[in-house]
């Protein structure tokens, strides 16, 4: 299949809710992150990509809650997606405003092994970006896990930069279990950072 031929359309919620998103994550490396104690002067953190020691794989099942469309704790999402000729989901990013702090928040981006490579992802990333634009909003976040590092990479990719991270989000031994949530941003008309 050509992307040429691959249509982007809106998912309405009515037609969406609840669809389940068949994300796996697979990778052979990892962020690993090495923290000194908060102290009167500070700390140090360092994040360096380590080689995993055998794959990592994150099935859909491990989760008390599979990631799916239009989640009711996401209000005003919008969702859209490359539709089969069978009326499959190949592939989907959902935002939603986080109104408080202005920003677009991509809570879900997945596409089909079948259709990866043939840039989907960046044409779904730039349906995202123009939302955010439209609604004029000053950044657009996203949350993904120090174990996926392709999407690290894609995201970088994208113009995203890290804008935080929370090593106990899933448990309390996530950088044990190289799953840390890891926030990345990508600013609309924002000066370059001094450094």
């Amino acid at each position: 299949m050509e992307n040429n031929h691959m249509e982007i359309v809106e998912l309405p919620k009515e037609q969406w809710k609840g669809k389940t998103i068949p994300l796996t994550t697979r990778s052979d490396s990892y962020y690993d992150f090495e923290i000194s104690p908060l102290d009167a002067d500070g700390c140090t953190v360092k994040i360096v990509r380590k080689p995993a020691d055998q794959e990592i794989v994150h099935l859909p099942e491990e989760y008390d809650f599979p990631d799916s469309l239009y989640a009711d704790h996401w209000e005003n999402a919008l969702a859209f997606g490359v539709i089969g000729g069978l009326g499959e989901l190949l592939a989907c990013i959902e935002v939603c405003p986080e109104e408080w702090s202005n920003r677009l928040m991509v809570t879900e981006l997945w596409v089909s092994e079948e259709l990866r490579g043939m840039g989907i992802g960046k044409r779904l990333m730039d349906r995202a970006k123009d939302v955010a634009v439209a609604q004029h909003r000053r950044a657009v976040i996203l949350e993904t896990q120090s174990c996926n590092t392709n999407a690290i990479g894609f995201y970088l990719h994208q113009g995203f930069e890290l804008i935080g991270f929370d090593t106990c989000c899933y448990t309390n031994d996530d950088i044990g279990r190289r799953e840390v949530r890891i926030n990345l941003g990508y600013f609309f008309h924002r000066e370059p950072r001094r450094r």
